[in-house]
């Protein structure tokens, strides 16, 4: 797609291929480094292939894209016929993603509005795709900014892990909560607040964690037009199961993604993540 303002955001959205084509977005990958590896997200390292070596006990980290890749996005963009570049990324509380973005924005050919969406997987790129649509009707960079900050503000997300103990490894949450939860032998429920992960629930099953994920969803997307994400590392029947319950229960749900996360995520959750993503319109 051709138009005035590129989108670029990075490969933590989890958008699928054919919407980011259609959309004319472009995402940057970040890196999973897997033993003494670094591979790209996406393209080199798939969720299923991390998800085993995290079930066998390898280190597995991430990193965050340099700012010359983002450099090569920004000029690629401007050789494709952009004035502008919106670049949104995930929270810069989990990475510093953000922060080479703006490094890189600095030595771009064309302005470009770096912004720290404060979300991740689709939360992030439910943002990317409001910015497109306002791009598509005719609207201006600080428009498409604003409508992406507009949807980061209305969207909510949810996850349900079967440990704590990835997220410690990885800084992403407390210590102290990490080991209060296991000691309690509970099943942690999660939420996107601040820009950081947060407990929010400690339900004693994960059959009773999945069931209160799917209550919280509901009750997050009210009686408005809402669009939701279910995510899921390595559990596909449950995130199907979760999905086809959500969309039976919610007349007002415009859009159903079902996905996957990828490698970078997943390393910081562990195979069992199921997550949903509540989107206001």
């Amino acid at each position: 797609m051709s138009r005035h303002v590129a989108i670029v955001t990075d490969s933590t959205a989890y958008l699928p291929p054919q919407t980011m084509e259609s959309h004319g977005i472009t995402a940057v990958p970040l890196t999973v480094v897997l033993g003494n590896q670094a591979l790209e997200e996406g393209t080199e390292i798939s969720a299923r292939s991390l998800a085993q070596a995290l079930q066998k006990r390898r280190a597995v980290t991430t990193s965050r894209p340099s700012p010359e890749t983002f450099a090569a996005a920004y000029r690629a963009a401007a050789e494709a016929g952009a004035t502008a570049v919106v670049s949104l990324h995930l929270s810069s509380e989990f990475s510093g993603t953000h922060d080479a973005a703006v490094l890189a924005a600095a030595g771009a050919p064309v302005p470009v509005r770096v912004v720290d969406t404060g979300m991740v997987a689709m939360a992030l790129g439910f943002c990317a795709l409001a910015a497109a649509e306002a791009l598509d009707s005719g609207g201006s960079l600080d428009e498409a900014v604003a409508a992406a900050e507009k949807r980061a503000a209305g969207t909510s997300a949810f996850f349900y892990v079967d440990t704590l103990d990835y997220l410690r490894r990885g800084g992403r949450i407390g210590a102290a909560q990490a080991l209060f939860g296991s000691a309690l032998a509970v099943k942690p429920l999660l939420q996107l607040e601040g820009g950081r992960i947060e407990l929010k629930e400690k339900v004693r099953t994960a059959s009773k964690a999945i069931a209160r994920l799917e209550e919280i969803a509901a009750e997050c997307a009210g009686t408005g037009p809402v669009d939701i994400a279910v995510h899921h590392l390595a559990a596909p029947e449950r995130a199907s199961a979760l999905a086809e319950r959500l969309r039976m229960r919610l007349p007002n749900l415009c859009e159903l993604h079902v996905s996957e996360v990828g490698a970078v995520i997943g390393a910081h959750t562990g195979p069992g993540l199921l997550g949903a993503v509540v989107a206001a319109r």
